[in-house]
């Protein structure tokens, strides 16, 4: 398969401040890889400085067979920040505007509005637009000229569910069609829906990644509950192959290794004293293995 981008032992500091630590990976054509991480991990940064926008203090960006500048690109659409868009324009003028700063995609606005469902609202002023209407237009901005490559920072952010749907079609959409798709975004169930790959990132390096599939495999998430709590977990610090996910009141994540059973974290626990009122497992999803992951 064709390594679209290559990214090695990237390093980006602000003074003492380590926004991205020596960080490596590699995007592959079709794919469609999300960059997780919590607030200040390092997502943006990294996207700004694998487009060129911020420069690193070292480490090494390779897009296509090696091109980089003005002809890689030519051949990316990105969304980092939303464009400025006229609000007394139409769609069709802001987009034309968009088109000629980028010098792509002139001839391609009534195309790519029809891709994000905006082409009936062409001639409408801004203003008029929804907030999720205004996000498929800055989507529309990313796809002028027909890029290879989308780079998109939090595509869905401050959007209500309705919103966030249509812009989770359009990404598919553009997954089906071929485009490669570098993403970051912290709606975990959002990701875990469209990518096929991520990057799991804590204080500016990668703490995991690879196939969404493959992180969803490994551990069984379970949630129980017993009389006392506070005994319970006691119980669980002592059981090879359990990690406490997290603690509440009445009930206490954990996950379970392939070797573990619920039928033999019971048993365990009745040894150890410990009965348990209620038990119950759940599908193994990115935002537990997220959690359990950042926790560490």
């Amino acid at each position: 398969m064709q390594t679209i981008l290559t990214v090695k032992d990237l390093t980006k500091s602000y003074g003492k401040i380590v926004a991205v630590d020596n960080l490596s990976f590699e995007v592959e054509k079709g794919r469609v890889v999300g960059l997780l991480g919590p607030n200040g991990s390092g997502k943006t940064t990294t996207l700004a400085t694998i487009l060129g926008t911020i420069r690193a203090n070292s480490g090494s960006i390779s897009w296509f067979d090696g091109a980089n500048g003005t002809s890689a690109n030519k051949r990316i659409g990105s969304l980092i920040e939303v464009p400025y868009f006229y609000p007394y324009l139409n769609l069709e003028r802001n987009l034309e505007i968009v088109a000629r700063v980028r010098e792509r995609g002139i001839n391609d606005i009534a195309k790519t509005l029809g891709l994000v469902g905006l082409d009936s609202r062409s001639k409408s002023p801004f203003y008029t637009l929804s907030l999720g209407m205004k996000q498929r237009l800055a989507l529309a901005s990313a796809l002028l000229g027909d890029p290879e490559v989308l780079v998109l920072d939090e595509p869905t952010n401050g959007l209500d569910p309705e919103g966030i749907a249509e812009v989770r079609n359009i990404i598919i959409e553009q997954s089906e069609r071929g485009k490669t798709i570098l993403l970051a975004s912290h709606i975990l169930d959002e990701v875990e829906k469209v990518c096929s790959h991520v990057i799991i990132l804590k204080n500016g390096k990668a703490i995991s990644k690879g196939p969404v599939k493959e992180l969803l495999t490994d551990k069984q998430t379970v949630t129980i509950s017993a009389d006392d709590n506070n005994k319970l977990v006691e119980a669980l610090k002592g059981i090879n192959g359990v990690d406490i996910v997290s603690k509440g009141l009445d009930k206490v994540t954990i996950t379970l290794d392939e070797t573990i059973t619920t039928s033999l974290i019971n048993q365990l626990l009745v040894e150890k004293g410990v009965v348990l009122n209620s038990i119950e497992t759940h599908k193994k999803t990115l935002e537990s293995q997220f959690l359990e992951l950042v926790k560490k």
